[in-house]
């Protein structure tokens, strides 16, 4: 009996001192208190700070950036290369965005949210004398503000009206009380996406799903709108698009005949089309034109690969492009001048930076150097590229990435880290925590990309759609039989992690294999897509099910069922840690703790984090520290002891 004492007092003793660690701000089950020095070890690792090229200044060559200084991302004022971030905003939660309003020095408009929740407000910032007013109804999601070239309005999508259509509204950002509704739609999905030079049509783009993308001009000033393209049998999805300075034509991606998004132009008189990049076999991932409409700059996707091109538009030919260290480029943003191209950089030895290229003169300038927090990173292991054939011989394909074998000898564990989307891409790019995984604790971290991702042509793209939603996970035992076959590597010794439906893909794989690994960490999963679908928000839930298939239909709500990992739980074996988002609008946390409650009653060990002031994943650095020592102490615990 005194024992049994002893021991149920030394229980509470861990439970409290677990409790004292554990921020007021998170629900925390099952996860033990962090050794004293685990947090200390693992810091350096928070401190690399990326920075990200919002828009160039109107008249003068400065930029304005989001980066984080303290625990979230906020908007900062860069006046040269290499010059010192000036903070402009100082709120709890993340900045998203912002933009200078055109033809003025000292406006401008940004977007934030409250805990993650991702119902986006407009504000305005005073560069004069730092203040900030509300544009917009503080309750409603607003998003994909586009500036008239005059600076005179703002055009941006609303779900003002009923909470689940976002329309399409028109304001002068000066004067609030102008907020008028433009365009009434039916859907989630529609989004501006430029203005034409006169100011007399936007640009609108409606979303219906990864696969079908349609273009409209809109009348400014009525809101009439007419379709850019007529539908064909064939779905086509149009992706980035620009009205040309001269306001003659429309440049958009389009996969129209294609696998992939081609670079094209429109003649809006002739309607004559012109393919500006016939032989390039990848996607274009974005554009930009430059302002006096001589260059066109595009980063296509060469097997998860970004590379800079450049096209001379009196020609539609291209040109070399300027040299870029090594990375992937991405945010092509070029300055009034028409000289000058910004553009952020990202590699696995550097955090995503903000350079500045010189069009004519390749001349490369950076403009901020993101810190690693005293990390040498040339010691961060390289991405190897790794290609499969799957169990129906599709090819499908991913990046690992190995500790150093001196230290670290022997067949190493593995991690395989499953991205969201489900149309997301695995890229090789800056590791966080993974490389404390891989540097300090000699894990090996392998990121595939299963059947539905993007980058490999829109046929790939459809291969787990509706009733083919398992072949993906299927996909997930080729990579487990690779690891088998690489002597590096240690199959007794596998964990499975992802996020958002890399979260659903976690829990699917633990039901299928959880004879082939010791561990799954799902972070905002989903565990039934039936309850997923009635409870994600209004404005998401027709685009989602265009994805994943309509509840609603009796054969496609068996086959839901069917494969829920809600409903297959006892197959899982083995131990779960669960993360999320209180006020998650995508995958509701409702997803979370019904897998929990399942999991518990099966008797699987189950960790639990839940944050109430995040949304879709935590943004928070505070959050995110404690997010990672507790996932550090699950491999720990469950894949490496």
């Amino acid at each position: 009996m005194r024992k049994e004492l002893l021991v149920t007092a030394l229980s509470l003793f861990v439970s409290l001192a677990a409790q004292a660690q554990v921020p007021e701000n998170l629900e925390v089950e099952g996860v033990p208190s962090f050794p004293p020095d685990l947090v200390n070890r693992i810091q350096p690792y928070f401190e690399s700070r990326s920075a990200i090229l919002n828009d160039w200044h109107p008249t003068r060559r400065e930029m304005l950036v989001t980066t984080r200084f303290g625990d979230t991302t906020q908007l900062h004022y860069v006046k040269m290369p290499g010059g010192a971030r000036k903070q402009l905003t100082f709120f709890a939660d993340r900045v998203a965005s912002g933009s200078f309003r055109p033809k003025s020095n000292d406006t401008i408009v940004f977007s934030k949210d409250i805990g993650g929740g991702e119902f986006h407000q407009y504000y305005r910032y005073s560069l004069t004398d730092g203040t900030t007013t509300l544009l917009t109804d503080g309750k409603s999601r607003n998003s994909g503000l586009e500036w008239s070239p005059s600076g005179k309005w703002m055009a941006f999508s609303s779900t003002r009206r009923n909470g689940r259509d976002t329309d399409i509204y028109v304001m002068d950002p000066m004067n609030p009380a102008s907020s008028r509704m433009l365009m009434q739609v039916e859907g989630g999905g529609w989004g501006v996406i430029d203005w034409a030079p006169d100011e007399s049509q936007i640009l609108v783009g409606e979303y219906l799903s990864a696969n079908e993308v349609y273009l409209y001009l809109v009348d400014a000033r009525t809101g009439e709108k007419r379709l850019l393209k007529p539908k064909t049998s064939e779905k086509v999805a149009y992706g980035n698009a620009r009205m040309s300075p001269d306001g003659k034509s429309v440049y958009f991606t389009s996969d129209q005949g294609s696998e992939f998004q081609r670079l094209t132009r429109m003649n809006l008189a002739t309607g004559r089309e012109t393919v500006l990049t016939p032989a390039l076999k990848w996607d274009v991932d974005e554009f930009d034109i430059s302002s006096d409409g001589r260059w066109i700059a595009f980063v296509a996707n060469e097997d998860a690969i970004g590379v800079l091109h450049l096209i001379a538009a009196a020609t539609g030919k291209e040109v070399a492009a300027p040299k870029l260290p090594a990375g992937i480029p991405s945010n092509l943003r070029f300055h009034e001048n028409g000289r000058d191209l910004g553009l952020n950089l990202n590699s696995w030895t550097s955090p995503s930076d903000i350079y500045s290229v010189g069009i004519t003169t390749g001349k490369l300038e950076r403009w901020t150097e993101g810190e690693t927090g005293g990390l040498n990173t040339s010691r961060n292991a390289a991405p190897e590229f790794v290609r499969v054939r799957s169990f129906d011989d599709l090819a499908i394909s991913g990046f690992i990435y190995r500790p150093d074998a001196s230290r670290f000898p022997g067949r190493r564990p593995v991690i395989i880290d499953i991205h969201g989307g489900p149309e997301g891409q695995s890229r090789p790019g800056y590791l966080r925590e993974e490389n404390y995984l891989i540097n300090e604790l000699g894990i090996a971290v392998l990121f595939p990309n299963v059947r539905g991702s993007s980058g490999f042509g829109k046929t790939f793209l459809t291969l787990d759609n509706a009733m083919k939603r398992e072949d993906s996970v299927r996909d997930i035992a080729t990579f487990l039989d690779w690891v088998k076959s690489d002597p590096r590597l240690d199959a007794d010794r596998v964990a499975i992690t992802g996020g958002s439906y890399g979260g659903y893909m976690t829990l699917a794989s633990m039901t299928f294999f959880s004879d082939r690994v010791r561990a799954g960490v799902d972070v905002v999963g989903i565990s039934s897509f039936v309850s997923f679908l009635q409870n994600t928000q209004d404005y998401r839930r027709d685009l989602r099910r265009a994805e994943y298939g309509d509840e609603r239909d009796p054969a496609m709500r068996a086959h839901f069922e069917k494969i829920a990992p809600l409903n297959n739980v006892k197959r899982i074996t083995k131990p779960m840690f669960i993360i999320q988002g209180l006020n998650d609008p995508r995958v509701p946390h409702t997803e979370a703790r019904q897998m929990v409650a399942a999991l518990k009653q099966n008797n699987i060990p189950v960790w639990l984090l839940i944050a109430k002031d995040e949304g879709h994943g935590f943004a928070k650095k505070k959050n995110q520290m404690y997010e990672a020592a507790a996932t550090i102490l699950f491999y720990q615990k469950y894949l490496l002891n």
